[in-house]
């Protein structure tokens, strides 16, 4: 099984990752970090294939898959 792991702080919201990803594992969701951007968080980890392609779409590397 696969995990995503978020780093809130980098994050910038620009929704790459969650239109990109195959499994519609994130989303965008209602909080802020501290530099007032909503953050992506995981939704359904259990539908992570572990490809990676939110990670590698990310232009904030705040996103890392782990297999």
């Amino acid at each position: 099984m696969s995990k995503v792991e978020i780093r809130a702080e980098s994050c910038k919201s620009c929704g790459y990752c969650v239109r990109f990803c195959p499994g519609e594992v994130l989303a965008v969701g209602s909080r802020v970090n501290q530099k007032g951007y909503q953050y992506v968080y995981v939704k359904q980890e259990d539908n992570c294939v572990g490809c990676a392609v939110c990670g590698l779409v990310c232009p904030d590397a705040a996103i890392e898959v782990w297999r």
